[in-house]
């Protein structure tokens, strides 16, 4: 399982964005299925602004299950919170923290972002051990 960020759906699904090829082609090249959180894409309809045609695109790739919405109880919650004040200085976003709290609920490191930056300084918590996230894109 690859998990999505933001930043690929919105680059996907507006062809004006500078990202748009890149993301394309990365995503063509995946062959795990595709998950993502609600606060992911909260902020990406809010980007992509709800009556663009970018907008629709992306609600008809969820609607035809291009991707699944993983959705967060109140230990995954809790979990996000707790990694946004622990990586305050960064800062993380909800979106991000619940990237992460995802990651270690569902057993996967592969996230398809552009933040690469910030991915890459997150660490997901299994056991006592932190883990790097595969960054794909």
């Amino acid at each position: 399982m690859i998990l999505v960020d933001t930043g690929p759906f919105v680059a996907l699904f507006d062809p004006k964005d500078g990202q748009h090829k890149r993301c394309t082609e990365v995503l063509k090249a995946l062959r795990d299925s595709l998950s993502t959180t609600m606060p992911v894409l909260t902020e990406a309809f809010h980007i992509l602004d709800p009556a663009s045609q970018g907008s629709a695109r992306l609600r008809d790739f969820i609607l035809r299950g291009g991707v699944s919405v993983w959705f967060m109880d109140q230990t995954a919650l809790e979990r996000s919170f707790a990694l946004m004040a622990s990586y305050a200085d960064q800062p993380m976003d909800l979106a991000d923290a619940s990237l992460i709290a995802a990651a270690e609920t569902l057993q996967t490191r592969r996230i398809f972002t552009l933040d690469r930056t910030d991915f890459s300084i997150y660490r997901l918590r299994r056991g006592h051990h932190q883990m790097a996230m595969e960054i794909l894109g």
